[in-house]
């Protein structure tokens, strides 16, 4: 939808690098800005594109493969790769780390700093409250 919900093309094979090294990196997951409406941290799953919709808090942040081969001058497919059971580990991990950092509640690291938020009004609070706040 948005600048949050990226979509990329990636050429694979035929003088490029095979289908699996590009899938690879997914196999483990790391830590991206997007979650809940782009205002939190979260780890990146790879989903199969039936799982793609996010319920608990608008997350984790997901990514889907779908891989497609030209034969004949058409284009065939799509293969769901990220169905694939090899990315269950990967999605074991990330539902692990988004427990993890979901019991920290609602600020860091789990929640990204008030300048890097979108879709919040939390900066025009906290820019509202900041004269109550002190040193610790």
């Amino acid at each position: 939808m948005g600048k949050d919900d990226p979509a990329m093309l990636v050429r694979a094979q035929s003088g490029f690098p095979a289908t699996g090294e590009v899938l690879d990196p997914f196999a483990r997951p790391f830590l991206i800005a997007g979650w809940m409406r782009g205002s939190h941290r979260g780890p990146l799953m790879p989903v199969s594109e039936k799982d793609a919709n996010p319920s608990r808090f608008d997350g984790p942040p997901r990514i889907i493969a779908l891989a497609f081969s030209i034969k004949n001058g058409k284009l065939t497919g799509p293969v769901d790769c990220f169905a694939d059971v090899s990315f269950d580990e990967a999605r074991r991990k990330v539902n692990e780390l988004a427990d993890y950092m979901r019991r920290h509640g609602p600020f860091q690291p789990h929640l990204l700093p008030p300048g890097e938020m979108e879709y919040t009004t939390l900066p025009q609070v906290i820019k509202k409250l900041q004269d109550r706040f002190e040193e610790i």
